[in-house]
């Protein structure tokens, strides 16, 4: 459960930050600084990714990963 709350949260993260950058929060300047955050188009993946992450830990934490086993007895009959 630890894992898919860490991917939960740095997901919210990532969402709050592209929110932050799409509302023009992108490049500033502090004085005689100017200063940039991150890449959208890096931070677009990264939700893709991160989303995509937390889909396959819920499966495994529901058992329903598609790496799943059952167990089959082949019969011929």
């Amino acid at each position: 459960m630890a894992r898919l709350d860490t991917l939960q949260s740095r997901l919210q993260q990532y969402v709050d930050c592209e929110a932050a950058i799409l509302g023009g929060a992108q490049e500033y300047n502090i004085g005689s600084r100017r200063l940039r955050r991150g890449d959208l188009a890096e931070i677009a993946s990264t939700i893709k990714y991160l989303e995509k992450e937390i889909a396959a830990e819920e499966s495994r934490v529901a058992g329903g990963g598609r790496n799943r086993v059952i167990g089959v007895i082949p019969r011929d009959l």
